[in-house]
């Protein structure tokens, strides 16, 4: 962390958010003390408030250990530990009651890709997240695309890929709470890198990267919290 600190100066036009493991919240949010200008956030809480669930954590746990967000819907959490829509539902009131920031992530497995679904698919897990919020709840939150197909696989979406997908959320967005929907950012992740995240970030309704295995170099990950972009 220190090394990623010494070359990342503080930037006022960005908001930069780590999501450590749970065990980890509590050292790198130690870590960051003088840097206020980077938020921290779990990658999972459970669908219930309070109970015997061993070995789950709550929101209340989060917000508790210093968490500021939620990563809710995540890829994995989805597809290898069988998270359901309703589940994401759930934890998105659970956030918002918190006072936590919610990124709620979206996205189509490689055959619901090449069936055509991709559209379909992402509208129904948005429309299932943002079900408990009210309309104001929802210009609070963070919209995440990952494509399943491309997380950790070192394939990518095309920048015009992504921002087509990106422009129907933000398009589903605006039906529901108009003008507001320019308050949530909507965030492209799947295998971003420093060599991708100009392109990316320069398209159109991508407001920023959801990066994964390449936010574990510290050189590579300070890279692209720096990347210098245009709007398309």
């Amino acid at each position: 962390m220190q090394r990623f600190l010494a070359q990342t100066p503080r930037q006022h036009d960005r908001t930069l958010l780590f999501f450590p493991p749970a065990l980890s919240l509590a050292a790198v949010n130690d870590g960051l003390r003088d840097r206020p200008d980077i938020l921290t956030g779990v990658q999972h809480v459970h669908s219930e408030p309070q109970g015997a669930f061993t070995g789950e954590n709550s929101v209340s746990m989060a917000r508790d250990a210093g968490a500021r967000a939620i990563l809710i819907g995540h890829s994995e959490r989805r597809h290898v530990f069988g998270e359901t829509d309703e589940a994401t539902g759930k934890k998105m009131r659970l956030a918002i009651d918190a006072h936590l920031i919610p990124m709620l992530c979206v996205g189509e497995t490689l055959e619901e890709r090449e069936a055509g679904a991709t559209e379909q698919v992402v509208l129904r897990q948005l429309a299932a997240g943002v079900a408990l919020l009210n309309d104001a709840e929802i210009s609070g939150i963070m919209l995440a695309y990952e494509p399943v197909w491309a997380i950790g696989t070192g394939r990518t979406a095309t920048p015009e890929d992504a921002s087509a997908i990106h422009a129907v959320l933000r398009t589903a967005i605006q039906q529901r709470i108009a003008s507001r929907s320019a308050h949530v950012p909507i965030c492209y992740g799947g295998s971003v890198n420093r060599g991708n995240a100009q392109a990316l970030l320069s398209s159109p309704d991508i407001d920023g990267v959801l990066v994964g295995g390449a936010s574990l170099d510290a050189d590579g990950w300070s890279a692209i919290t720096r990347t210098e972009f245009t709007r398309g």
